[in-house]
């Protein structure tokens, strides 16, 4: 939460872009302070997940004072207590690098998300500039230890091995910004 600013100038503009758009239910898996939540402007009803239930007090905070329709649940993103079918988008951002099994979480926000829904997400992966891509190998392992996150992430390759099917992905930053939209299978 103390980046709140330094996000929004960074990542704002691809949130935007990548979230923007989404209309009627939709579930934000790993919300944390609820960043993404300003984005989902169209959305119905939004509905923020996340594993810790101090960044949901935050996300909380975000959400009524955007006065959207919604809550937010402290939920393990593994095992979804949501009913199959239950939104039409599924979005996530900065979150997959961090899951335990990144590949069990996608399959979880497939089974939620609508057949005719989408799964848009916003990663950050390893750079496609030689010298970054260098960096974030070297340091990955104590990156990980000390924060839980894969540094070298590739979450286009964490996509396709969970099986879904990518309607299309952008990078920006030296490759170090990954968009995905993906549908259920």
């Amino acid at each position: 939460d103390r980046w709140r600013r330094l996000d929004r100038l960074f990542a704002g503009r691809y949130r935007r872009r990548q979230f923007g758009d989404v209309n009627d239910r939709v579930l934000d898996v790993a919300c944390g302070t609820g960043r993404n939540f300003r984005y989902l402007s169209s959305a119905t009803k939004v509905v923020g997940i996340d594993i810790s239930a101090d960044l949901l007090a935050h996300a909380r905070d975000e959400l009524d004072a955007l006065g959207f329709d919604g809550h937010v649940q402290q939920m393990n993103t593994q095992a979804l207590d949501f009913p199959a079918n239950s939104f039409d988008t599924v979005v996530s951002s900065f979150a997959t690098c961090t899951f335990p099994d990144p590949v069990a979480a996608l399959h979880e926000m497939e089974r939620v998300c609508h057949p005719d829904g989408e799964i848009r997400l916003l990663e950050h992966s390893r750079s496609d500039a030689a010298l970054l891509a260098w960096l974030q190998d070297r340091r990955a392992e104590a990156h990980y230890a000390k924060n839980g996150c894969r540094l070298n992430h590739e979450p286009l390759r964490t996509v396709q091995q969970a099986g879904l099917p990518v309607e299309d992905t952008s990078t920006a930053c030296c490759g170090l910004v990954t968009a995905i939209d993906a549908t259920p299978r």
